[in-house]
């Protein structure tokens, strides 16, 4: 093992820096934790170095917590996978009538990008509650409901506010109460600035000719459904773990969450409810990347063999699938 070790601190070698943003890494197998460390600098400012407590903003991993907790609700009733959008929101547009919860979890709603509706030179940051609203301006969708599978931050967005309204809690509570109290995952948080705070905060950082510049927030940072959260490794194991019980979800919903979906015409479309789908080297994954400015992630289970691994790092560098490249080398090393 101690030979495994040594070659996954070499792919992360160019994390390893005081002078560089940096990266955390989790390796579990068969529940045994067989690495938990940090590279480099998780704050510059107070001159932090990336621990196994670091809280980094989890971007598009945010939302597995998302369909998990809407998932919850269906659970105990309090919706469906049928409940339409107008069912939630009678005033919204009568596109949103046949627009339902299963079509928003699973990327096969059609709605439009919200980033693209923003104003370029809009600063404020764009919150939850913008996007709901920006979806009742308009009268239409990119395509018919279910055709297609398309990528969708705003669907992640919509589902917070559908929470919100159904249960009467903002998100970040019901998230709190939910999921990561039960979970004692005491670190983690949807973050809404001046209402809570990041303990052991990594920030984002953009490394230029000029040195490491600070690209930590964007206006489409405070948007939480979509990827909001932040968390760090030791409660990440406590979320992998729980993935293996109903101790949050039954049988049941949980199997519907890391199904691979499909459109209309009956394509797959490698995505359940929150989970990307892929195979490789035979193994079956359920997986996320998370990706925004100043933050690449991934969160990679092979459920069949109980082995996860996840990378967080605050480098603005790489496309949305970086860090499933690298995760692939890792795996590599074992399998």
């Amino acid at each position: 093992m101690r030979e495994k070790t040594l070659k996954i601190d070499r792919i992360f070698a160019d994390y390893d820096s005081p002078k560089l943003p940096g990266a955390a890494v989790l390796i579990v197998h068969n529940g045994t934790v067989i690495l938990q460390k940090g590279y480099g600098i998780a704050d510059f400012e107070k001159n932090l170095a990336v621990t196994s407590k670091t809280n980094f903003r989890l971007a598009s991993v945010t939302k597995q917590f998302t369909a998990m907790s809407i998932l919850r609700l269906i659970e105990r009733g309090q919706l469906t996978l049928a409940t339409s959008i107008k069912d939630v929101f009678p005033e919204f547009p009568n596109y949103g009538k046949t627009i339902t919860i299963k079509h928003l979890l699973q990327h096969t709603s059609g709605v439009w990008d919200y980033e693209n509706m923003v104003p370029e030179e809009q600063t404020a940051q764009v919150k939850d509650k913008d996007v709901l609203e920006m979806m009742m301006g308009i009268d239409e969708v990119y395509f018919a409901v279910g055709e297609k599978h398309q990528y969708s931050n705003t669907g992640y967005a919509l589902l917070t506010q559908i929470l919100e309204k159904v249960t009467g809690q903002p998100f970040r509570t019901y998230l709190r109460d939910n999921i990561f109290s039960p979970l004692t995952m005491d670190d983690s948080i949807a973050f809404e600035n001046g209402i809570n705070d990041v303990s052991n905060r990594a920030y984002g950082y953009t490394i230029e000719d000029a040195g490491v510049i600070l690209t930590d927030q964007s206006k489409y940072s405070a948007v939480l459904g979509d990827g909001g959260i932040y968390s760090n490794l030791e409660d990440l194991y406590k979320w992998d773990q729980s993935l293996y019980s109903d101790v949050l979800l039954g049988n049941q919903y949980t199997e519907m969450a890391f199904a691979n979906h499909k459109t209309n015409d009956g394509t797959f479309m490698d995505y359940g409810y929150g989970w990307r789908i892929e195979q490789y080297k035979g193994h079956d994954i359920r997986y996320h990347t998370g990706s925004s400015i100043g933050f690449r992630n991934i969160l990679y289970r092979i459920p069949g063999e109980q082995f996860t691994v996840v990378i967080l790092t605050n480098r603005d560098s790489g496309g949305e699938f970086s860090t499933r490249d690298t995760v692939h080398k890792v795996v590599d090393q074992f399998f």
